[in-house]
C-alpha cells in the first residue's frame, strides 16, 4: 500500500519550484458512452432475457383448424457488476509541511483520471474483443460473429469477407444490416445508427461520408452514403481502441450495447484517528456488454 510522506516530493518541502508538471494533461470527452446505451442498476447483476416471437402465419384451408403458435424465453445475458476503486493516504507531516498547493490538489486530480481511464479501456474492450470467441455473451458466441444461433439457422452481424473500411465496405455492411431478421425470420427494420472506428480511421471516415461526391474516384457521382444520410448519429470517434482497422456500425436495436452503472462514488475523505493520515478514495462500480447482437456490426478489417 502506498502512502505518501515527505520523500514523495522532497522538494515540495522547500520554496523555489517554479513549476511543477506531469499531472494535469488535457482529457478527451467521454468517449464510452458513445459505445453503449447506459442504464441504472440497483441489485447484484442485471438480466436480459431474449422473448422469442412467432414464424410467418400458416395457410388455412376451408374447414382446417387454426394454427397456433407459442412465444418463449430464449438466451440471457448476464451483467455482473465490477468495483472499480482508486485512493491515495496522505501523512500528517507532509501535508503540515508540504509548500505547494498544486502538488497537494493534484492527488484528487490524478485518482478521477485513473477512474475515468479505467471506464473508457473497460468500455472500449468490448470492441476490442469483439472478434474474440473467447468473450461469449448470452448465445454463446462473441459479439461479431458469423454464426449467431437462431431457430432459422445462423444469423451474421459482420462482414462474410473482412474488409478495411472504404465506401464499398460500409455500403455493404449497411445492406447487410438492412436484410435482418429477428430469431424466428421474420424481416426487422434494423438501420444503421452511428459509425463507431479507432483514432486511426478518423480521415479516412471524414474522406468518406462528408464530401459531396463520391471520394477517390473522378466520378461526378453523387456520395450515395451522404445523400442518403444514412447514418444519423454520424461517426464516434475512439482513442481507446486497440485494433487499427476494425471498425462498426451501431443500429436501432432497442436491446443492444449496454452499460449497467450500480454505484458511482467521487472522492471521499477522512482521517485515521490514530496516525492522523489523511485518507481519500473513489468509487465505481458497473457492468458491461452486449444483450441482442443485432446492436452492433462491424469488419474486423482486412
Amino acid at each position: 500500500m502506498g502512502v505518501i510522506t515527505t520523500g514523495s516530493h522532497p522538494k515540495a518541502l522547500w520554496p523555489g519550484v517554479k513549476r511543477w508538471w506531469g499531472i494535469g494533461y488535457g482529457e478527451h470527452p467521454e468517449q464510452y458512452k458513445q459505445l453503449f446505451d447506459i442504464m441504472s442498476s440497483t441489485q447484484n447483476y442485471e438480466e436480459d432475457v431474449q422473448n422469442i416471437g412467432m414464424g410467418k402465419a400458416n395457410v388455412k384451408n376451408e374447414g382446417q383448424s387454426v394454427s397456433y403458435d407459442t412465444i418463449s424465453q430464449g438466451f440471457t445475458s448476464r451483467y455482473v457488476h465490477t468495483a472499480f476503486t482508486k485512493g491515495f493516504i496522505v501523512t500528517f507531516e507532509e501535508q503540515r509541511d508540504n509548500l505547494y498547493e498544486k502538488v497537494s490538489g493534484s492527488r484528487a486530480k490524478a485518482t478521477g483520471f485513473a477512474m475515468r481511464q479505467t471506464k473508457e479501456t473497460v468500455g472500449a474492450n468490448v470492441y476490442n474483443r469483439a472478434f474474440d470467441s473467447s468473450y461469449t455473451g448470452g448465445d454463446g458466441k462473441e459479439l461479431l460473429a458469423t454464426d449467431h444461433p437462431t431457430d432459422t439457422g445462423d444469423q451474421s452481424n459482420e462482414l462474410a469477407v473482412a474488409a478495411d473500411f472504404s465506401e464499398g465496405a460500409l455500403e455493404d455492411l449497411l445492406i447487410q444490416i438492412g436484410k435482418s431478421e429477428d430469431h424466428v425470420g421474420n424481416k426487422i427494420a434494423l438501420m444503421g445508427q452511428k459509425l463507431i472506428v479507432p483514432v486511426d480511421l478518423q480521415f479516412e471516415t471524414c474522406r468518406v461520408l462528408d464530401s459531396v461526391l463520391q471520394s477517390g474516384t473522378g466520378n461526378n457521382d453523387v456520395n450515395a452514403l451522404n445523400y442518403k444520410g444514412l447514418l444519423p448519429g454520424g461517426v464516434a470517434i475512439n482513442n481507446y481502441f486497440t485494433d487499427v482497422d476494425a471498425w462498426f456500425v451501431m443500429t436501432n436495436c432497442p436491446e443492444g450495447m449496454t452499460m449497467y452503472q450500480r454505484d458511482n462514488i467521487g472522492l471521499q475523505e477522512d482521517n485515521d484517528f490514530d496516525t492522523m493520515n489523511l485518507k481519500a478514495f473513489s468509487y465505481d462500480r458497473y457492468s458491461v456488454g452486449w444483450t441482442d447482437f443485432r446492436g452492433m456490426y462491424g469488419s474486423a478489417g482486412a
